[in-house]
């Protein structure tokens, strides 16, 4: 197993890609706390994992990711409980879809609020212990329209091009510290939102992508893995792109 005893937080991990990701870490063999932005979200899907598989050690906590108080909270629990944190998955995120003439300031602020200064928080809530560990790994949730952008709802790509950077800049940070920081950039997935749609909708979406398919959220579940594992141990500041060569 990839991640035997590793000690792991998943934000946004109730549900789509977050969920996906929780589930991977179980079955390689990771202890898992999946934050939720409410208790009852978080208790259904600790129920759902163990439901699937009894043997796996996962529970939930609903911190207030904008916070800092309230994540360092959450966070010191999960050390006390289990000795450590190795891996903090920075996946909790939000977008608005509307165009630049009807977005509204707060639209534009809860958007980057959530993605980009939630991002701040947890790793800032993980650092010090794992400093204290000489090791660990930091992954973010990033997007491929941080590098291909988007034609409406400014505030997402935005959020995600700053992600790509306080990635890339905590990397070299962090480094000597033995810990690593990457991130993902999923393309189109089949979360709840893309399954939803309809048929007219989606095939010109498949046809935009070289390998014909939709993403689904265990293709972008399997990158966390790695990027988790040893197996990447020489990998930091990297942004994966998981979008089957999707350019659009």
């Amino acid at each position: 197993m990839l991640l035997q005893g590793k000690v792991a937080i998943v934000t946004g991990g109730t549900r789509g890609i977050g969920y996906a990701i929780v589930r991977e870490f179980l079955k390689e063999g990771a202890i898992v706390a999946l934050c939720g932005s409410r208790a009852s979200s978080a208790e259904k899907a600790v129920a759902e994992l163990k439901a699937e598989n009894a043997n796996w050690e996962v529970c939930g906590i609903c911190p207030d990711l904008l916070d800092y108080a309230s994540v360092q909270e959450a966070f010191n629990g999960i050390l006390e409980k289990y000795g450590k944190i190795d891996i903090l998955v920075n996946n909790a995120g939000i977008s608005a879809r509307e165009p630049f003439t009807s977005y509204t300031e707060a639209m534009f602020d809860s958007v980057m609020d959530l993605n980009v200064k939630g991002v701040y928080n947890c790793s800032r809530a993980v650092v010090d212990a794992m400093k204290a560990q000489g090791s660990g790994v930091i992954l973010n949730t990033s997007s491929m329209v941080s590098k291909y952008a988007q034609p409406s709802g400014i505030a997402y790509p935005t959020s995600k091009f700053a992600v790509n950077g306080f990635t890339l800049s905590l990397a070299r940070e962090l480094a000597p510290s033995g810990i690593r920081v990457n991130a993902v950039a999923p393309g189109i997935t089949k979360t709840d939102m893309v399954k939803a749609l309809p048929d007219a909708m989606i095939q010109p979406l498949i046809n935009t992508i070289p390998l014909r398919r939709i993403g689904e959220p265990e293709d972008i579940a399997n990158a966390f893995v790695f990027l988790a594992s040893e197996k990447a141990s020489y990998i930091s500041g990297v942004v994966l792109s998981v979008d089957g060569l999707a350019r659009t």
